[in-house]
């Protein structure tokens, strides 16, 4: 069955001519940069008339400083109010009704935003980027930061401080992490660094990193690239250069001793973190973590699922998550216990399945079912260029990360290298007992339902 999936995928990714002679995965791409340091990226598909505007700035909260939290995040609300030439509301209006759609994302190393549209309507796009990366301080005001602040910390209590569970992810950066590290603190910023924050605080944050060098915009549709060239100089030459962005320099990410922690929660259920650092993204060990987590809890034949949820009925669920990013990563498993079952219980059958994997390597059976997950998601998000998951935003990805947008076929090739032995062995060097952080968030009242350090209660 799974050859003749790949010999299909094989024909149809030829004749998209996403596949050259020797099946080298490639998906063609023109770059250029203009004047004022803006990198611009295209790739022509005409499969269909639509084209996706992806633009990444180089800014996310890894790019904030102690005690200024939240900066990146609340630019991502800021930039769809209005600009110098754009009327507040107008930006989702005139997109509406091009029949666009668009969205904006923030993590700790970028921000970015994209617009789905009929290829005839481009130019609205490039136009309405253009105008909020060199306009956007002629609109902005303090009155208006300060609505968008109140929105951020509105989504901040619903999402973070009263949603059940929600502070994990919180206290988790803060213990995984050292306190001066740009992944200790969460993406959207803490409660008293964004009401600390002045006006000019966040003019000069925008200076600094909202710039055409920190930038990288991605054009991906039925167009025509020299088309794309005319029309990112019309709508972009007159954005300014500035000076480059500040660089990051973090302190390094140890971590040498378990640590326990236990949330008292209003929740119903107690819920078990389990959390290690990771490689980087795109680094030695990044592809092995990723198909781990298939392993071991994705399906209900993988090992955590089959052992927690099905066999001893411990567990409501469990889920093993790879979060690599551009200076650090981190693996989690977390695990939800059924009524009546403590977190001691979770986290002994979790350990012992973890001890199993560095001793003895899972079956290729294991790793190639894996594998076939991996590669069928891989080829569906070539399938359409825009949103989070398209080619736009990939190409962006890969320029960001690895400097070379075109860098499917590499990727692909670091999962298909992957042997069962890999994965024993990063499970060895990164799953360490004494170097981890163990969070049990319980209800209240309930902590001898928490996780005991070093073994059972």
């Amino acid at each position: 069955m799974r050859t003749f999936t790949r010999t299909a995928l094989i024909f149809l990714l030829a004749g998209l001519g996403y596949l050259s002679a020797g099946e080298k995965l490639t998906v063609p791409y023109s770059r250029f940069t203009l004047p004022n340091g803006l990198t611009v990226i295209v790739h022509e598909d005409h499969t269909v008339p639509r084209v996706s505007v992806n633009i990444w700035y180089h800014v996310g909260s890894g790019s904030e400083k102690v005690g200024r939290t939240g900066f990146a995040h609340l630019f991502e609300h800021i930039l769809f109010e209005g600009s110098g030439h754009v009327p507040e509301g107008k930006f989702d209006q005139w997109l509406e009704a091009a029949g666009a759609n668009n969205n904006g994302s923030t993590t700790n190393d970028r921000t970015n935003y994209y617009e789905d549209l009929p290829s005839n309507a481009l130019e609205l796009a490039l136009f309405l980027e253009s105008d909020r990366m060199g306009y956007l301080l002629d609109a902005m005001s303090p009155e208006k930061v300060d609505g968008q602040r109140d929105v951020v910390k509105n989504e901040k209590r619903q999402r973070v401080d009263n949603q059940p569970y929600g502070r994990a992810w919180e206290i988790l950066a803060k213990n995984i992490y050292p306190a001066e590290h740009p992944y200790s603190w969460s993406v959207i910023g803490s409660m008293e660094d964004l009401s600390a924050a002045s006006y000019q605080d966040v003019v000069d944050f925008f200076n600094s990193y909202y710039t055409p060098s920190n930038a990288a915009l991605v054009v991906a549709g039925d167009v025509k690239t020299e088309e794309v060239r005319k029309l990112t100089e019309k709508w972009f030459s007159d954005v300014p250069g500035r000076a480059p962005a500040p660089p990051v320099d973090p302190v390094p990410a140890v971590l040498q001793e378990e640590k326990s922690i236990v949330l008292e929660d209003k929740v119903q259920l107690p819920r078990l973190y389990m959390t290690w650092l990771s490689p980087a993204r795109f680094q030695p060990g990044d592809a092995e973590f990723d198909l781990l987590t298939t392993i071991l809890t994705e399906g209900k034949n993988s090992r955590l699922y089959k052992r927690l949820v099905y066999e001893l009925q411990i567990a409501q669920s469990v889920v093993a998550y790879n979060d690599s990013k551009k200076l650090s990563g981190e693996f989690y498993i977390i695990a939800t216990a059924r009524a009546g079952h403590n977190l001691s219980e979770l986290k002994d059958v979790i350990q012992q399945e973890l001890d199993k994997l560095k001793q003895e390597p899972p079956t290729e059976r294991e790793l190639q079912r894996a594998l076939n997950q991996y590669e069928a998601d891989f080829y569906r998000k070539l399938e359409r260029a825009g949103g989070f998951n398209g080619k736009a935003n990939q190409l962006n990805t890969y320029y960001y990360y690895t400097g070379n947008p075109d860098y499917f076929n590499e990727d692909l090739a670091r999962y298909q290298a992957v042997s069962p032995g890999d994965l024993s062995a990063i499970a060895s060097t990164y799953l360490k007992d004494d170097a981890r952080v163990i969070l049990s968030i319980v209800p209240v009242g309930k902590t001898e339902l928490a996780a005991a350090k070093g073994g059972a209660k």
